[in-house]
């Protein structure tokens, strides 16, 4: 029989068998054998403890028996976990908080480290990432079918790599793991207060069901859920700063500059202006269906054979509008001010436009997973255990089903004298348009088109994983400690593929020709903004452009298309066509990781302490495949004020690219635990974890803007030679288990990380793409304008240049030979140097006796030579996501009454480098720090029907985002709380 070497309480040893016998999965370090199971049965009553105190008491016992630093969260009953939403549910994990899509739990940062550097695993296997990351998106997998969620904080050598982070493995529902039947189903209607257009009220239904028959030997789990939601966004939004624009020569009282000036009457430091300025209203309808079946079958007492399917699909449709302005800077500057960083607070700026936008659209997300898993107990000291999986995850943006695109119309006008940007009071900037008809509106009959563009952007991410391990146990044969050695193998075939089809710019563009008479009055709803934004000092009615227009996108669609034909527009007719051109460019990877590892796992006395150790190491080789075909670029043409088209050469002259890569690793661990009395555990850990590049930075060719804007001429290019991020960690931690479902831990961790990532901006010129802006022509235009002491707007210009004759017999503005060559921002990634970040968690979970009352509170406090440094603009390196973090939960429970309310908090923090209309100095993208509450109410009818409430977002809790600096305004995003109305039957 082999040696039981962590089972120390019979509480301990039910738990351990209930989640053993369920998973059935390579919960390496936790695992029992079928004879271990047998054993514990016998020798111990299994008592299933319900609710919240049975989950915590499972979640502690999880984690006091594994090796390494472990984390779970379990399911209270059958059916029903802790929180709605899987990322919810996992920021209850002391250094575990989540970054939030549509106001829902998304995706998780680990100990500082964002969602790129964590791997999530469904039962033991790498799933693959949502969308061109690695990132798996956790709102679309529904929590009815999950038992528990493990997080490992710490290298294990038996695991998949990738979460340099945490690896998170989702544990399912397996039939074998209890005998007998059982099934719960649950129903409920939620409200979302932000709710305007769709229902009031939406539904959820969710079912689990589990069974065994012939004596046990064969099972079968069943989980489906079906939810819906009707929600309304709410944001205003710059798309990013640009630095150290030209600054126009203005008489005193026309700005205010406080930065200091030199000697040579210079300023000293840095200026930055936004590049745009809009608001918007998104209303969306979302639905989710979730399944997953599972068989089981065991034929003898020593193996154990399990097939399962999974699959979710997500579909979300969105309508929005917006309104805002765009700008552009050098002599159209009238009037500035800037505070002591050299941020503009206000401006008075002329030239370009204001305009209005629709956008409809549905994007559907759909994931399957199928595998296999054997289990062979050969004889007492030798075990096989082989799993194989077929997972994809496929987006696509364009499956509207009126349309089958994504689409924006944006109507507007140019017709205005100036622009006003004023950030100066409230925590959202002002905007004011003086418009050429004398007042701060727009009349709906001088409503013109702008520009319209059509979109198509599917892709797959697939993973096909082939692991085989053996366990082979000391059952006397050697005089030693050495309890288990564990062996085996892994193939990791990854691969992310996509395309983009887009329309151009139809409808003008650009107010070149004027097309106002194809809309009319009528077709525009005059809007209030009294209860936009009304979360935000000065949003709502305090907005000094208190109105907006709306208007149907399909009237505005087919009302353009009717008119704007080919008979009218020859080339350029209005097709509403994302494949007019055809495939502008698709882009694929492959990724094949080779893995071989061993571990091996002791008991012995450490100075009279019982200890366990755990060493191993994995060694990975992998291999980079890169494809992509994209079309060849033309010439940029200048068609309208503010608008600039690439040209490209005719369809089938794309490029094909094919690059390919390579690179190994080697990833020791070592895990040791000492019992310093039987309820004072010390802890300590060593190792090496990766997280390889994101799929998209691996993808070879380059990629251009096809709407390159002065200002916004961007381009990006992947490296197939990417090295992995890859972490030296060190933890040591104490853990104080002091009564049933309660204890405290603290702990220590550091994490030394080489080959950081950074995305490079290089600026480059390409052969033949020549620049009309400040070219002969374009200062020319300028030179007759201030001749005739006309103010130098891009407007003027573009006007001025087609009365000097340099436009085409369309009115477009084509490049000349004489013209400079265009430079081009270029973000690449590359490996830089090296990071360090520690930090401190703190726990402490407590249930207060039999009173029924218990509490949950830990933080994390990180810090590292990994932040951004806002006042430089040379391009970094710095580690996104890192910020601390704090979670707090209370409860009560008992009588069939449970009530419990959570507290999630995560500092600012950095999002990402590179705003979207930002210059060329990468700059950042930081979210404020954020709170949330919600609660939760259940009450036991009877033994099997129970009726809750939920609330969400209590404290209608919004988002913000800044630059640089906190007056660099990047988003804010309004939400409103949700609640559920509910009852589960379980039997």
């Amino acid at each position: 029989m082999k040696k039981l070497t962590f089972m120390k309480s019979p509480v301990a040893a039910a738990v351990s068998v209930v989640l053993a016998a369920g998973f059935a999965q390579p919960l390496y370090a936790q695992e029992q054998e079928p004879q271990q199971q047998e054993q514990a049965q016998e020798e111990t009553e299994v008592i299933e403890v319900k609710g919240i105190r049975g989950s915590l008491a499972r979640s502690a016992d999880f984690k006091r028996n594994s090796s390494g630093v472990v984390d779970a969260i379990n399911a209270e009953e059958m059916g029903k976990f802790p929180d709605t939403n899987l990322a919810e549910s996992l920021q209850r994990i002391t250094g575990v908080s989540v970054s939030r899509v549509n106001g829902e739990g998304s995706q998780i940062t680990v100990r500082g480290f964002g969602p790129d550097f964590n791997l999530i695993t469904l039962n033991g296997r790498q799933m693959p990432g949502t969308g061109n990351t690695r990132s798996y998106n956790l709102e679309n997998l529904s929590s009815e079918g999950v038992s528990a969620l493990e997080v490992y904080k710490t290298a294990r050598a038996a695991l998949p790599s990738g979460g340099l982070g945490a690896t998170v493995n989702i544990v399912t529902t397996r039939p074998l793991a209890r005998s007998g039947e059982a099934f719960s189903i649950m129903g409920k209607g939620m409200h979302d207060t932000s709710v305007e257009k769709g229902d009031d009220v939406t539904p959820e239904i969710a079912a689990v069901y589990s069974n065994t028959f012939a004596d046990d030997t064969f099972g079968l789990a069943f989980s489906f859920s079906n939810y819906r939601r009707d929600f309304q966004i709410q944001r205003a939004n710059i798309q990013g700063w640009q630095a150290n624009v030209g600054l126009p020569t203005l008489e005193e009282g026309e700005f205010i500059d406080p930065r200091p000036i030199d000697e040579e009457g210079n300023r000293v430091g840095n200026h930055f202006f936004p590049k745009d300025m809009n608001y918007g209203i998104e209303d969306l309808s979302q639905e989710r269906t979730n399944g997953q079946l599972t068989l089981q079958f065991a034929p003898i007492r020593d193996l154990m054979i399990t097939a399962d399917y999974t699959a979710s699909r997500s579909l979300t449709g969105r309508t929005a509008f917006g309104w805002g302005i765009w700008n552009e800077f050098g002599g159209n500057i009238n009037a500035y001010e800037l505070d002591e960083n050299g941020t503009a607070v206000y401006a008075d700026i002329s030239g370009n436009d204001g305009s209005f936008t629709a956008e409809k659209g549905t994007t559907e997300v759909k994931a399957q997973s199928v595998g296999l898993n054997i289990t062979y107990d050969v004889n007492d000291d030798l075990r096989f255990w082989f799993d194989a999986h077929d997972s994809s995850n496929e987006t696509d943006d364009g499956v509207d089903p009126g349309s089958n695109f994504f689409g924006q119309v944006i109507l507007g006008s140019d017709q205005l004298d100036s622009k006003i940007y004023d950030y100066r009071t409230g925590e959202i900037p002002q905007v004011l348009i003086n418009w050429a008809n004398g007042t701060n509106e727009l009349m709906p009959s001088e409503i013109d088109s702008n520009f319209s563009q059509f979109f198509r952007r599917p892709g797959e991410s697939t993973v096909k994983q082939y692991q085989f391990k053996s366990d082979w146990y000391n059952n006397g044969t050697f005089n030693a400690p050495l309890v288990k050695i564990t062996a085996g193998i892994s193939r990791t075939d990854q691969t992310f593929g996509g395309y983009e089809a887009w329309s151009g710019l139809e409808g003008g563009p650009g107010f070149n020709p004027a097309f106002a008479f194809i809309f009319p009055d009528g077709m525009f709803t005059r809007n209030s903004t009294g209860d936009f934004l009304d979360e935000f000092v000065g949003g709502g009615a305090d907005l000094l452009t208190n109105y907006y227009y709306t208007y149907d996108f399909d009237e505005a669609v087919a009302r353009q298309r009717a008119y704007l034909t080919e008979a009218l527009m020859g080339d350029d007719a209005y097709l509403a066509d994302p494949f007019r051109s055809g495939i502008d460019s698709q882009s694929g990877v492959n990724e094949v990781t080779d893995a071989v590892f061993i571990q091996s796992d002791w008991d012995f006395d450490l100075w009279g302490y019982y200890s366990q150790l755990n060493v191993g190491v994995r060694y990975e080789q992998t291999d980079v495949t890169s494809t992509t075909q994209q079309r060849v670029e033309q010439q940029v043409n200048w068609v309208s004020p503010s608008e600039w088209i690439m040209q490209y050469e005719p369809a089938g002259s794309q490029n094909f690219l094919t690059l390919t890569g390579e690179h190994d690793v080697v990833l020791p661990m070592f895990d040791l635990k000492v019992e310093l009395t039987p309820d004072l555990l010390a802890r300590f850990s060593y190792g090496k974890s990766i997280t390889r590049a994101p799929l998209g930075a691996l993808a070879g060719g380059r990629s251009l803007s096809g709407s390159p804007k002065p200002g916004s001429r961007v381009g990006g290019q992947g490296n197939t030679n990417l090295l992995p991020f890859e972490s030296t960690n060190f933890d040591v931690s104490l853990e104080y288990y002091y009564a049933p479902a309660s204890y405290a831990a603290i702990g220590y961790f550091r994490k030394d990380v080489d080959n950081f990532i950074q995305n490079t901006i290089t600026q480059i010129t390409i052969e033949g793409l020549r620049d009309i802006f400040e070219g002969p022509r374009y200062n020319a235009a300028i030179a007759s304008l201030e001749s005739r002491g006309e103010q130098a707007t891009s407007t003027a210009i573009f006007e001025e240049m087609l009365a000097l004759g340099y436009g085409n017999e369309d009115g477009v503005i084509e490049p000349n030979a004489d013209d400079p060559l265009m430079v081009w921002n270029i973000t690449q990634p590359s490996n830089t140097d090296s990071k360090k970040v520690d930090g401190l968690e703190m726990a402490v979970q407590h249930v207060f006796g039999e009173s029924g009352f218990g509490l949950g509170v830990n933080a994390t406090i990180v810090n590292g030579d990994v932040e951004f440094d806002v006042d430089s603009l040379t391009q970094q390196a710095p580690l996104t996501g890192l910020s601390d973090s704090a979670n707090f939960q209370a409860f009560y429970e008992k009588d069939g009454l449970s009530v419990k309310f959570t507290y999630a908090w995560r500092d600012s923090y950095l999002i990402g480098v590179g705003q979207a209309q930002g210059s060329a100095d990468a700059p950042p993208q930081f979210a404020r720090e954020y709170g949330q509450w919600d609660m939760s109410v259940n009450y036991d009818i009877t033994d099997r029907f129970t009726v809750f409430f939920e609330g969400i977002n209590l404290n209608n809790e919004t988002e913000q985002g800044y630059g640089r600096y906190e007056e660099q305004f990047l988003f804010a995003r309004q939400y409103g709380p949700r609640y559920s109305l509910g009852a589960r039957y379980s039997f």
